[in-house]
């Protein structure tokens, strides 16, 4: 009976443990928190009596960890959270048996110097398979907790948001050795002191972006509509009505939000009409995002450019059903540069494996129709601005380092992000999401302009930086930006995830030298050289 209240307390534990890291992210945003938020996770784990009770803690506290980071999802999945969170938590697992593996017991230096460098491996083999969009996208990763902190975004530049997450891993083993085993002292501060060297190093020497003029954006956020058959409608008139008070202002582009017109342009030709009025007012293009049905089409081929007219423009050339759509519109109508939305939100654009899961509809605000996926990144060429480029993502891609760094190498020269988090506006959500402009522009070197319906709607420069104030979520405001420019390349667009590989070849040298050496016990005993010594019958 005391043994299972003991296990019970554990698991207990072990949620609790889970949970906690959470802290670190927006909303409470409270970035130093990170690196000791896994300590009493790992303390608990290097404690377990097995490797079988150390696995079943890291399950449990990793599941903790999605339902924490995650849980503004609950008015829309309700308990089918839970699942997912207990799916996705099996990923903790290598890392919990490393975390026993290396600090358990009284590791000697040379094993707790292992462990410095195995168990951040370990959780960033985690984040990198959770980071496969059937999995939930890399929502959460430990080092998008410190999105305001300019050491660590020149890191991001480095090697993106994984060696911020190796990083901060590191230091919560670090200090797990110095509180748990007096003899891995020295070890634990060399790589305190090792991880604050060359934080410093990269600061010192890794070159900032080089700034190559401006850009003059204005943003649109038109706030709550409330929901009815006319919600939609009303959207696009309250952004029409605040795009007309940037009239006079000078600018290059105004960006709106994801799903800021609800039906499609070609099926409306009034709506492109007032886009290409209203561009034509400010002086300046729009960038607008369409969620609608679309009727299908020829498949491949350019789109038509403004001289077949804004209906014809606005037409698709691809197959039929809902896409969400960055469309830039100029006074000549929708100049026939589009991007479908290429990797979707699980649950809340599609159901992944429909005829086995779409239950999920009934207990959630799940999709009941399947959004159709874009083919292609796309490059847009900003109308008035000579060379200049911008690559449009839409909402949840905005998580995905991968994609605006193939936007960056490709040319683009400003990033833009085009949100709705209106389902949960007083929830973490618009903060965690908004966060994550500043890593992708540390990233890529690149301004990023991270636009919403309703808040958060932020710019930061070129070194994640912020531009000019944040509209929260009880604004409704048109905010003009000078967002800086820049060129070169950063460390991380030209090598990309390289701690990623360079921690899989880590745990896959680990295993190939554990598998040997379990071979070399398991090896029989060798046959004797000498032929055996005769005794005497009696």
């Amino acid at each position: 009976m005391v043994a299972k209240r003991i296990r019970y307390r554990r698991a207990a534990a072990a949620v609790a443990a889970g949970a906690l890291p959470c802290l670190a992210f927006p909303a409470p945003a409270l970035w130093w928190f990170a690196y000791v938020a896994l300590v009493p996770w790992m303390l608990l784990l290097r404690s377990a009596p097995t490797g079988r009770r150390a696995a079943l803690e890291g399950w449990l506290g990793g599941a903790a960890f999605i339902v924490a980071v995650h849980h503004w999802l609950l008015p829309s999945l309700h308990v089918f959270l839970l699942p997912v969170a207990a799916l996705v938590g099996l990923l903790w697992i290598p890392w919990a048996l490393l975390v026993r593996e290396f600090l358990g017991g009284t590791p000697d230096p040379g094993r707790a110097a292992a462990a410095l460098l195995l168990v951040p491996a370990g959780w960033l083999l985690s984040e990198l398979a959770r980071s496969w969009q059937g999995l939930g996208g890399p929502w959460g990763l430990l080092g998008a907790s410190q999105w305001q902190v300019p050491p660590a975004l020149r890191l991001a530049s480095v090697g993106g948001v994984w060696l911020v997450s190796l990083l901060v891993v590191a230091v919560n083993c670090a200090l797990v050795l110095l509180i748990s085993v007096p003899g891995a002292r020295v070890p634990a501060v060399a790589g305190v002191t090792g991880c604050v060297v060359l934080t410093g190093a990269v600061w010192l020497w890794v070159p900032r972006p080089e700034v190559s003029g401006t850009l003059r954006v204005a943003v649109v956020q038109p706030g709550l509509v409330a929901d009815g058959p006319d919600s939609a409608q009303q959207r696009f008139d309250a952004g029409e009505r605040l795009t007309r008070t940037l009239t006079g202002q000078r600018m290059d582009l105004v960006v709106w939000g994801e799903s800021s017109v609800g039906a499609d342009l070609a099926a409306r030709p009034d709506l492109a009409r007032r886009l290409a009025a209203l561009s034509s007012d400010v002086g300046a293009p729009l960038l607008v995002n369409v969620d609608a049905r679309r009727p299908a089409g020829p498949v491949g081929g350019p789109v038509p450019g403004p001289a077949a007219g804004p209906v014809a423009a606005a037409a698709t050339a691809s197959g039929g059903g809902i896409y969400k759509s960055s469309v830039l519109v100029g006074p000549g109508g929708p100049t026939g540069d589009r991007y479908d939305k290429m990797r979707l939100v699980p649950f809340g654009e599609y159901i992944p494996a429909r005829s086995l899961l779409g239950w999920a509809t009934s207990v959630g605000k799940a999709a009941g129709e399947d959004r159709r996926r874009g083919a292609e990144p796309v490059l847009m060429k900003l109308p008035g601005r000579p060379g200049v480029r911008i690559g449009p993502l839409v909402c949840f891609e905005s998580a995905f380092p991968d994609m605006s760094r193939r936007l960056t190498g490709d040319g683009a020269a400003l990033l833009i992000a085009q949100s709705a988090t209106s389902s949960f506006q007083r929830s973490w959500a618009p903060a965690q999401h908004a966060s994550l402009a500043a890593l992708r522009a540390a990233e890529d070197g690149r301004p990023m302009v991270h636009a919403t319906l309703t808040g958060i709607s932020a710019v930061h420069g070129p070194s994640g930086e912020r531009i000019g104030p944040a509209l929260p979520t009880s604004a409704r405001a048109a905010q003009v930006y000078e967002v800086p420019l820049s060129r070169g390349s950063t460390f991380y667009v030209r090598f990309g995830n390289w701690p990623g590989g360079a921690c899989l070849a880590l745990l896959a040298a680990y295993c190939a030298v554990e598998g040997v050496r379990s071979l070399g016990l398991r090896k029989p005993a060798p046959e004797p050289t000498t032929p055996p010594a005769r005794t005497a019958r009696g």
